[in-house]
């Protein structure tokens, strides 16, 4: 019976800590998951329903999904301006060389121009079916479980088909992830300023933490075991 109760009550504190990060749908790790082309939206449709109701399976993945548009609409807005800004800034200086170029090819720079102007109109343009929509429509990437897989490489090899989609997946798979409690990675700060440091800057708080970690690094500073808690400290006179 003792035995029984002992795992139960820890079976109920996993469930607690597990509930806390996945009890709703984690954005970040779901379109990690998605932008890996091993997996895409399959995974998510595979995975949610065994984590989550029936009701909430199918909100979820409607969310991943459309958070996604919502993100690669903001790339291709993004990505707009700045064709458009470099089209302005560069006016000026395609007039002045197209004239020469002209003079020079005896009018096959004239034509060439006006072809490089056409690319780049269309360029601009998006086309009717989006990068994200190809993405979607192609089939996975299968891979043997031993080989080894890099989903950035596979993005940054296949940049020129996904332009503006495999710009948006390598900001978002290079966001790193922690698993450490997000208490414990905002403790430090209360470590630094104290009721006695209440006014520092911000400048200086940073510069403290650099140091410290340069330090313990430097002196090869461990970590001691606290009797008390039973929990790992830093200690750093």
């Amino acid at each position: 019976m003792g035995e029984g109760s002992f795992m139960k009550d820890m079976v109920n504190k996993m469930k607690t800590k597990f509930d806390k990060y996945w009890g709703h749908c984690n954005l970040l790790i779901s379109m990690a998951a998605v932008l890996d082309p091993r997996n895409k939206m399959k995974l998510i449709e595979w995975c949610f329903p065994e984590i989550y109701s029936e009701v909430d399976a199918i909100e979820n993945i409607v969310t991943v999904r459309e958070t996604l548009r919502l993100l690669y609409r903001e790339y291709v807005d993004a990505h707009k301006n700045n064709v458009a800004e470099k089209d302005v800034s560069g006016d000026a200086q395609k007039e002045s060389s197209s004239v020469s170029s002209i003079v020079s090819a005896k009018g096959k720079g004239k034509v060439r121009t006006a072809f490089a102007n056409y690319i780049k109109n269309v360029d601009s343009v998006e086309q009717v079916k989006s990068e994200l929509e190809v993405y979607f429509e192609e089939g996975v990437v299968l891979c043997e479980e031993d080989d080894e897989f890099d989903a950035l490489s596979w993005w940054k090899m296949n940049n020129l088909k996904f332009r503006i989609f495999s710009k948006m997946a390598c900001d978002v798979l290079s966001i790193p992830i922690t698993s450490v409690a997000s208490e414990s990675a905002f403790s430090a700060g209360g470590r630094v300023i104290d009721s006695y440091r209440a006014n520092l800057g911000v400048d200086t708080v940073q510069m403290l933490l650099c140091a410290k970690d340069w330090l313990r690094a430097r002196y090869q500073v461990k970590r001691k075991e606290n009797e008390n808690s039973g929990l790992k400290e830093i200690h750093l006179n």
